[in-house]
């Protein structure tokens, strides 16, 4: 669920992508997306997602959620100029 309430499909590539952008390695990147799609609820939040991408990350390299985070600022400046 978005932000703004809007519900979205759940497509854990769209993790593993994010995640290899940011410089982890895709087997990392895998784990983290298969953790998060056995989430239990069929309906979860966008912000938990995000939340337990970095804490992921940070776990594997600390180093990983200040890129993730610089690389989500750059795709949603893109769709704003899109939009």
């Amino acid at each position: 669920i978005k932000k703004d309430g809007r519900k979205e499909l759940f497509i854990k590539e769209k993790i593993v992508v994010s995640t290899v952008k940011a410089g982890s390695p895709v087997e990392i990147a895998r784990k983290i997306a298969d953790k998060i799609e056995k989430h239990p609820e069929e309906s979860i939040k966008t912000k938990w997602v995000r939340k337990q991408v970095l804490d992921e990350l940070k776990y594997h390299n600390p180093e990983l959620p200040k890129r993730w985070l610089n690389f989500d600022k750059r795709i949603k400046r893109l769709h704003k100029y899109k939009g």
